[in-house]
């Protein structure tokens, strides 16, 4: 933190978030953090119960991410939390009444993400080998999403953004500046970062393994990899990507300005009429029909 004040202006309510797992927690160190400047903390907690806890991979219980929660609400005005929901054998009563056990807790900020089955991950090589029983279909996780956002707003903790909920002004300022396509600077290992350098945008990213990343510092004074710029067109599809996410959605001059061309009106008009997005001024965003099929709205923007 001293080297970050030596380096750049900052603002006078700078917002400095750490991401901590629940069974890593004990309140010296988050004592000393505080001090530091760390005023907002973002808790991996996933789930509230023990058997779902051991399903997704985690280490802690269900008892150490509550306890976790206590130490970290006595150290911090604001605390933020993750859960994922759509979880094997869970069930709509299942999720709704965790839902609420975890709003009840909550300070201003929740993070619901609906679990989903990648390639490549640990999660996708279980599925592959049938190892994954009791996931869900598709129009349950729906229902999920759908419940999810109601139980949200009628805790005062509407979505911001599709997995994202928080008390007005609580919203997390890091997470609107990538949505919103700003400048971040993406330093530690497998950080990917986006800037813009006289006056060209460009992409940064460094070694994902912690070892390669010191390595490369040690040797070269940085972990950085080769900077590359980013062109127009794939810029404008990076913002409409990234900020039909967020419920205030995109300025279409600023797409504009970035594609060269307009989104075409025809099929603004399309999404429109199916009650998809919202076109006012110029302003364009994803409804509370069109944020769960969100791909394909851009598919159809995009065309």
């Amino acid at each position: 933190m001293e080297r970050i004040r030596s380096r750049w202006p900052l603002a006078n309510d700078l917002e400095i978030t750490l991401e901590a797992n629940p069974g890593s927690v004990e309140a010296g160190r988050f004592r000393g953090f505080a001090q530091a400047g760390v005023n907002r903390i973002s808790m991996g907690i996933q789930a509230l119960n023990d058997p779902d806890l051991k399903r997704l991979g985690r280490l802690h219980s269900a008892a150490e991410a509550r306890a976790a929660f206590d130490i970290a609400r006595a150290e911090f005005a604001r605390v933020s939390f993750d859960l994922i929901y759509a979880r094997q054998f869970q069930t709509l009563t299942d999720w709704a009444a965790e839902l609420r056990e975890a709003l009840a807790m909550a300070i201003d900020h929740l993070s619901l993400y609906q679990l989903t089955i990648e390639e490549g991950t640990a999660f996708g090589t279980r599925h592959a080998a049938g190892g994954l029983k009791g996931l869900l279909e598709d129009d349950m996780a729906a229902d999920m999403y759908l419940a999810t956002q109601d139980i949200c707003a009628e805790y005062g903790m509407p979505a911001y953004e599709i997995s994202n909920h928080a008390r007005d002004g609580a919203q997390s300022r890091h997470n609107l500046i990538y949505w919103r396509y700003g400048d971040y600077a993406g330093i530690g290992p497998g950080a990917h970062g986006r800037l813009t350098l006289n006056g060209a945008r460009m992409a940064t990213h460094t070694p994902l393994m912690p070892q390669d990343w010191l390595a490369q510092v040690g040797r070269l004074g940085h972990g950085e990899a080769p900077r590359e710029a980013i062109p127009q067109d794939e810029q404008a599809l990076e913002y409409l990507m990234m900020g039909l996410r967020l419920r205030e959605g995109v300025d279409l001059a600023r797409y504009t300005a970035l594609a060269g061309n307009s989104l075409p009106e025809g099929r603004i008009a399309a999404l429109v009429e199916d009650g998809l997005v919202t076109a006012e001024g110029d302003r364009l965003a994803a409804t509370e029909h069109g944020r769960p099929v969100l791909n394909a709205v851009l598919r159809a923007l995009l065309a």
